[in-house]
């Protein structure tokens, strides 16, 4: 199985050690586990900015009063 060594200062090295205790597990398996919950957190957020897009006429027609004034491009395209 592919593997690779990563360099840390001694400061980063104990930081990650010490998120890795806090989560109960241990430093190869948080440091393992790092980019998979990166890669899902990217997808999460990108899923939630599409649906708010997509949802935004929704919340505008409900919440009139919350609908955030134009920024200073839109007012020039509209000119």
């Amino acid at each position: 199985m592919p593997s690779l060594n990563i360099s840390f200062t001694d400061a980063e090295l104990e930081a990650v050690r010490a998120a890795a205790a806090a989560e109960g597990k241990s430093l190869k398996q948080f440091v393992h586990d790092l980019p998979l919950r990166e890669q899902q957190r990217l997808q999460f957020v990108r899923y939630a900015a599409a649906w708010g897009e997509n949802h935004r006429n929704e919340f505008d027609d409900a919440f009139p009063d919350e609908i955030p004034p134009p920024t200073r491009r839109q007012e020039a395209d509209a000119a």
